[in-house]
Parts: structure tokens; sequence; C-alpha cells
């Protein structure tokens, strides 16, 4: 395609530089890169082939597509690929992979021809927390490619989203943190305090955990599950964009990866576990969460994300791709369990004004905020919102890009700050996370208490992996019906005491706990589960 030709912007695709940020040096014109176009597919997503999966349906009842179903009916049609094809091939761009069901291509080429492609000039930018790739300004495309070229990742690799876990001060270090300062609780204690149901282990359920930094050793998961007399998991790792398991140091992106996979494993001993290592930019998220979920290998049940940041470091054109694919998720029968934040109601934003975390504010995510537990034995003595000050509490609140989805219809929302509008309230479940009550697990040689609503989210996974284990479909997308048929069934303990700042726990859902914590059978049982044998 000529480079005359008429030109529009790729919607969403401003971008602004990070703050304090300056440009270094302009990109070498020769450098190479590697860049993810998200193409349109070929059924709206408003009109999917399977409206069960999306509704207040039990599982039992639902339709669910398969994954060649998903890409036969709503992946990019051929001749719009050919389309993006030809439009590469004419500015010098290799097409190093094409996947129509995941509505995906990734080119390669020059830093000059990437510029000269999408309209843009790319520099390296310095900031206080190191330098990065980047651009300012809209991308723009040939006309004829305005409706097929969703969004355009890559060309800037700015890092994207922070881990939401955090680590409890020991006294010393591999010594495990002193139950007399503090309580602390193993995943299984976890699991029966909040009532998993007993004698299911999770066979048969894949649970991916995507991971944008860190890794894990054996030797620590070997040490970790001997100690809690469970079987080491066996976890498979898949490489997206170059990311590999690369553990370094317990005070590294370890503790998050070796959380998420200690507490799910734990909960659900016999699921699969597959992580998908990444980097941190916004290609890279996009990327790993699209493979998980189209992985015709590993064919997740289950999709755990423990990253995130405020919906205001976000382009447009990320948010709209996320939501779509966790709408494809939703369509194949997968949950998707996001942490909400550990920053309070303001997300780490210094405004002044409250904040929703991106992705938990996705209205296809399982939202997973925070609490604080205390317990004595087998049994809950107090359970509240979590908030031990502004950057050591649960996220929660209301997005400002996704408007109210229809299943929170019915829910009465505190009036929003001048000049807002009402959207999408989070979290939607929660769980212990306080560093205080957190979690014991095991990072590089070290005994550590985790908390933040990173724990929550594997935690929900493994769960889930339980339940689906036991129905008869899997559970999918849950968030219809928690706020249709499952509201008050007893499914969820419902905490009314505490706040994350701006936002007020009290009964019912609220935008600091959502519904509260898990009933484990309950919960199964308003499902459509049998008591189990």
């Amino acid at each position: 395609m000529p480079a005359t030709q008429p030109r529009i912007i790729v919607r969403g695709s401003e971008r602004a530089a990070l703050p304090q940020a300056h440009i270094a040096h302009a990109l070498p014109p020769d450098e190479q890169l590697e860049v993810t176009l998200r193409l349109r597919p070929k059924t709206p997503l408003a009109e999917p082939p399977n409206p069960s999966a999306l509704a207040d349906v039990p599982p039992a009842q639902r339709t669910y597509l398969t994954r060649e179903e998903l890409e036969a009916q709503m992946g990019t049609d051929p001749a719009d690929m050919q389309r993006v094809v030809d439009f590469a091939r004419a500015h010098h761009l290799a097409v190093v992979h094409a996947d129509a069901g995941r509505c995906s291509m990734l080119l390669a080429g020059s830093a000059a021809h990437f510029s000269q492609a999408f309209g843009t000039e790319l520099h390296q930018y310095s900031y206080p927390k190191g330098t990065y790739r980047g651009r300012t300004g809209p991308l723009t495309v040939p006309t004829a490619l305005g409706d097929i070229v969703q969004g355009v990742f890559g060309l800037d690799n700015r890092p994207q989203a922070e881990a939401h876990f955090q680590v409890r001060p020991g006294p010393g270090p591999g010594a495990l943190v002193a139950r007399a300062a503090s309580q602390a609780f193993t995943p299984p204690q976890l699991a029966q305090l909040y009532n998993f149901p007993a004698g299911l282990d999770g066979t048969g359920q894949t649970i991916a955990i995507i991971e944008l930094g860190g890794g894990f050793k054996p030797a620590d998961l070997k040490a970790y599950f001997t100690g809690l007399k469970l079987p080491v998991p066996a976890v498979r790792v898949v490489s997206v964009n170059g990311g590999r398991n690369q553990p370094t140091n317990a005070n590294s992106a370890d503790g998050e990866v070796l959380l998420d996979i200690e507490v799910a494993a734990a909960v659900a001993p016999k699921a699969h576990i597959v992580v998908y290592f990444a980097p941190n930019t916004s290609q890279g998220f996009l990327n790993a969460i699209t493979t998980a979920i189209h992985d015709k290998t590993n064919k997740p049940t289950i999709l755990s994300i423990s990253w995130g940041g405020p919906e205001s470091t976000w382009t447009t054109q990320a948010l709209d791709q996320f939501d779509q694919a966790f709408q494809a998720a939703a369509l194949l029968g997968i949950t998707v369990c996001v942490a909400a934040g550990d920053n309070g109601s303001a997300d780490g934003v210094t405004d002044g004004q409250p904040h929703a975390d991106f992705p938990a504010s996705s209205p296809y995510a399982l939202a997973c905020g925070g609490t604080k537990l205390a317990a004595t034995g087998a049994a809950i003595t107090s359970e509240i919102v979590w908030n031990e000050g502004p950057n050591s509490a649960t996220g929660g609140g209301f997005s400002a890009y996704f408007p109210v989805p229809a299943y929170q219809q019915q829910l009465h929302f505190p009036t929003p700050p001048a000049g807002a509008k009402p959207g999408r309230g989070l979290p939607d479940v929660a769980a212990d996370a306080d560093p205080a009550t957190g979690y014991e697990v095991r990072v590089d040689g070290q005994n550590l208490v985790i908390g933040g609503t990173s724990a929550v989210a594997p935690l929900w996974a493994g769960l889930l992996a339980l339940l689906n284990q036991k129905l008869p479909k899997p559970v999918g997308f849950l968030n219809p019906l928690l706020y249709g048929s499952l509201a008050g069934q007893g499914a969820t303990r419902d905490i009314t005491s505490g706040n994350n700042g701006a936002f007020t726990a009290g009964p019912g859902w609220d935008a600091c706990t959502g519904w509260g914590s898990p009933v484990g059978s309950k919960l199964l049982a308003a499902l459509g589960g049998k008591p189990v044998a």
C-alpha cells in the first residue's frame, strides 16, 4: 500500500510520556522491533454465538465454545489478515506469526520502517526509574485498515504493571515470622477456614498464571510442598515474547511468582499449573493473556492475574483489547481472577481522587479484593476490610472507563466524584490479603509471610478448580451469577466493617470487598454441585 494513501488514527492509540520522562535520544533507525497488531473479529463480540455463557445461568445450563469453534466463529477474517499482510510488506515489515483465533499478528522490522508504517516517531526516554522506548501521540494506518487494525502494541515498551503483593517484615533472613507478632496462614488452613469443599483436589483442571517478571526454583517448590505434606506440582512454563522463568532473589518479582504457584497448587494440588512468562509491557501482558486463553495444548480453565495498574496509565486500545480477550475467555468457560490492587481507593495515584485498578476493572474479570482475617482453630473470629494505610489497603472503587455492566445495574452505588460517571464497580469478591494476617510461602530459600490482593486471585483460582472438578461444566464467567441468582444464597461471607479510603464496607456488595470472602461448600451447592461424598 503506498504511503501516500489517506490515513486514519488507530482508535485509542494515543500515548503520553511517563511523568518526569524526557527524550534521551532518537531510536537508531535500524534497531529491530517486534510489534503485535490486534485485528477485528469476524463476528462482533456484541453478538456472541453462545450468550448463555455470559448470563445468569447455572454452569450446567451454559453452552461454551471450544477453542476451535471460537476461532471459526469469531476469529479474524482471512481477507482482513491478507490486507494487513499486504500493508506490512509494503512497509518492509515481516509477518512473524499470524493467529486468526487470537485476532493477532506479530510483525518484525526496523524502527524506521515501523515509524513510517504507523506515522510516529520513536525515541529512547529517561525517567527516574530507568529508560524505555517510547512514543507520544496517536498511531495511524491507511484508511482502508481503519476498522481492521484495533490495536498496535510493542512500539512502546515502558513498564506497564505492578505485582500486587506485599512481604511482611520478618525478624531476619530465613526465619519464619513469629505467630506471636501476627497471625499467618498456610493456603490449606485458609481453604479450611473458608469452607472449601472437602474431598476435591482440582483433578482435570488447568490453572494458567500470568507473570511479568521473576521466576521460581524447583527446590523451593519441593521444600514448600513437602513441608505441607502435599504433592509437589509439576509446573509447566510457557515463554511469551521472550519472557522466561528467571529467578533472582526474594526481594524481586520472585515473591509474586512463588506466591501465585504455591497458593493455587496448595489449594488444588492435582490441578495442572501453567505459568506464562512475558515482559512487563502492554504488549507482553496482552500476549501472555491471549496465549493462555487460546492455548490448545494446555487448555486452561482458570486464569490467575496478580499484576495491574491504575486505569489512567493504560491506553484506550489496551483497555479495549484486554477486555475483549477476557470476553473470549468467558465464551470458552474460563474464569479470569484478577487482583484488585494494594494501594487503597487511590490506587497509588496522588491526585486526591479514587482510581480503579486494571485489568481488574474489566467487566469480564472476577476482581479480587482483600480482607484482614483473624481465626482461632478452624473458625474465623474476625474479618474486616484490609486497610493498614494508603499504600497497604485493598483496591476497589469504580471504573472511569467501563460503564456499569448489566449484572450490576440493580446495585445502588455511592455518588461518584463531581463530574464523574458511575462505572463498573469492583471488587466482586475478596479474601485474606493483609500481610499481617498473610500467607506462609517459600521464596528463594526463605520462609516468608506475604499478603496483598495478589494472594487472593490464586486462592480464588484454586477454589474454582475444585468447583469445576465437581460441576458438570466449568463455572466460567461467575460475575452474572454473583450479582444474580447467587445473591442471598450464603455463598460468600459479607464483610461489613472497614474502608479502603474513599469507600466503606456495608451489608451486601461494596467497593471494598465486593460480595465478600468465599464460603466454598455453599458456593458449590448454589452453583448446582452435589455434596461431596
